[in-house]
């Protein structure tokens, strides 16, 4: 079912999608080559917990009774690791290193999504287009987040650019509703057909999060029961905010 959000509860969300924002700007200015993905953790945990929200990812359950519920705070996953890597005291992150974060804030009863991609010191040229690209499909796809147009409007513009610039898109995976649950109906394929899915209302939050291969779109689980890697070991983007459709263009609250 698709909530529909009262102007309190969008005030609510913006709130909780604001420490989201500020959580990824901890990170962006304080992430560097030598420092462990756990301590790039424990930045955007703080960060989250001074502005009186919870990590809504730390203790998240995998729903399957042999994998533990996820330890961190954070998902953030390095090169061809796509999403959910496990923070970790023992992993270093190298110069030339794309780093993708994925972090949600819970706050007052309402969640805020965002994820991005960063590339630590200088990296290949190659590394560096796939971020922009990734980025720039999360706006081809908002491009059509309005009022009256359809969810398969947002997956198929996504989709569509991303294959027009010679990568691959993540199928298993996909954006959400979000609101009181971080993850709600509709869900939000990054692929798929024009003119299909259900209908776009003002009062919809919506998590749109374009997950980009550089090469072949299969994946892979690793042992842990989390962390999705590309099968080529080619090298992996994601691109993630919460919008907000309105009675005109879409309101990006995930960005400050």
């Amino acid at each position: 079912m698709v909530t529909i959000k009262s102007k309190k509860e969008i005030e609510l969300m913006k709130e909780a999608c604001r420490v989201a924002a500020l959580a990824h700007k901890a990170i962006e200015d304080n992430i560097k080559p030598g420092m462990t993905t756990w301590e790039l953790d424990q930045i955007a945990e703080k960060t989250m917990i001074s502005l009186g929200a919870i990590p809504a990812e730390k203790n998240y359950p995998s729903g399957f009774k042999d994998v533990p519920n996820f330890p961190a705070s954070t998902c953030i996953s390095i090169n061809d690791e796509v999403i959910h890597g496990i923070p970790s005291k023992k992993r270093y992150i190298k110069e030339g290193d794309i780093v993708s974060v994925d972090l949600v804030a819970l706050k007052n009863g309402f969640n805020g999504d965002a994820a991005r991609t960063i590339i630590v010191g200088k990296a290949s040229s190659d590394a560096e287009r796939l971020v922009k690209v990734t980025k720039q499909a999360f706006f081809e796809g908002i491009k059509f987040a309005k009022k009256g147009n359809r969810i398969g409007d947002i997956s198929h513009a996504i989709g569509e650019y991303v294959k027009a610039q010679g990568y691959s898109v993540v199928k298993e995976f996909q954006g959400h509703g979000i609101g009181r649950q971080m993850h709600e109906d509709p869900g939000i394929p990054n692929f798929g057909k024009a003119g299909k899915g259900i209908r776009l209302e003002p009062g919809m939050t919506l998590a749109i999060e374009p997950m980009v291969i550089q090469g072949k779109p299969d994946i892979l689980e690793l042992e842990d029961g989390w962390t999705i890697i590309t099968e080529d070991g080619s090298l992996s983007a994601h691109y993630e905010n919460t919008i907000l459709i309105t009675e005109k263009e879409p309101e990006i609250l995930t960005i400050i």
